[in-house]
This record gives C-alpha cells, structure tokens and sequence, in this order.
C-alpha cells in the first residue's frame, strides 16, 4: 500500500505524463502572437517552406530560439505554409503545423511571403 505522503508525488507524475511535448515545449526565446481584435494593419504575414534539398535532411529544423544552438523542437517541409511574426538576423519567428506552435526557423529555405 502507498502511503499517503507518497501519493502526492506519484499524482504529479501521472499528470505530468498526459502532457504532451508541444504543450510542454516552451520557447528559450519567446515572441508575441497577440493580434488585437481591432487592429488597423496584419499582425502576421505567412510565408512557404521552400527549396530543402529532397536528397538532404528532407526538412526545416523549427527551433525554441533564433539560432542553431537551440533545442530543435520540430519540423517542417517543402511546400507547407508558415506563419510569420518578426525577425531577428536571418531567423524568422514562426507558427507551424496544425496547433499552430511557435517556433524559429532559417529563412533561407522561407518565400513566397504575405505580409
């Protein structure tokens, strides 16, 4: 039998464990996404995922920072469309996938853009 201060840890690794990664996952650099429902201009623009080598890796690491020295945390691929939040250098600020999760990516392999 589990005693009674021993069933406390074990409740919080039972609900920890139904947390998925993409909503554990937190950016090491965080950007805004906020877009007030009055707002006069875009908030975001869109662009496609382009040019990756189909004999290379096959994908666009997504990032948790606008650098390689960040945690991948996902993937995108050739034609699949992005949102677009800002910049910092050559890293773009992005939503992606179906949840739309933030994260960073290069934006050599970034076009078509819709502010």
């Amino acid at each position: 039998m589990i005693s009674a201060s021993r069933s406390v840890p074990v409740a919080a690794i039972l609900v920890l464990s139904w947390i998925s990664p993409g909503q554990a996952q937190s950016l090491d650099v965080p950007f805004d996404t906020y877009c007030p429902p009055d707002a006069q201009a875009a908030c975001f623009g869109a662009a496609e995922v382009m040019g990756l080598d189909p004999n290379g890796d096959g994908f666009l690491a997504v990032r948790s920072g606008p650098g390689t020295d960040y945690p991948m945390i996902g993937a995108v691929y050739n034609g699949e469309r992005v949102g677009t939040y800002g910049k910092r250098g050559a890293w773009h600020a992005i939503t992606f996938g179906p949840d739309n999760r933030p994260g960073w990516a290069h934006g050599n392999w970034l076009g078509n853009f819709i502010p």
